[in-house]
């Protein structure tokens, strides 16, 4: 884990509204199919500098409560004809988890190791639940950003 400090940056993609509870069963999950949909309509160019980003945001409360996911790009273009939101990850200070590996197993793995250290009690650093995100850096490897105060 390494804290970083983060400048405001805009990102394009497809949304959708869940729940951690509603995640944890496929009857009910909803981010696998936003995930989907975004591959379906986005070609990320890796080699030219495109990157992916999964954006938490619009938290109603904390881990429990609802909150919106944002699949996008930061990439210039997108060539969809499925409308497109836009989320500006908030400027601030972020507590970082990296991974690399196969996906999607390792971002599951690292939101684990996310909340396992949130929930400690002498946890040094707390979330803000203002935005965080999955930094896609190529396809096997990602930075999982957690705002804190």
């Amino acid at each position: 884990m390494t804290i970083e400090n983060i400048k405001e940056k805009t990102i394009r993609g497809f949304v959708t509204r869940t729940t951690n509870k509603d995640e944890m069963n496929p009857a009910t999950s909803k981010i696998a199919s936003l995930w989907q949909k975004f591959d379906d309509n986005v070609d990320v160019d890796y080699k030219n500098g495109n990157r992916v980003y999964g954006v938490y945001f619009n938290y109603e409360s904390d881990a429990s409560g609802e909150f919106t996911v944002l699949a996008g790009t930061d990439q210039a273009e997108i060539h969809s004809d499925e409308p497109l939101e836009s989320i500006t990850i908030e400027s601030g200070k972020y507590l970082t988890f990296h991974a690399t590996g196969e996906i999607p197993e390792i971002v599951i793995e690292t939101w684990g190791k996310v909340w396992q250290y949130f929930s400690k009690d002498d946890a040094k650093y707390k979330r803000t639940y203002k935005t965080d995100f999955e930094h896609y850096l190529n396809q096997n490897e990602i930075k999982v950003y957690i705002a804190i105060e």
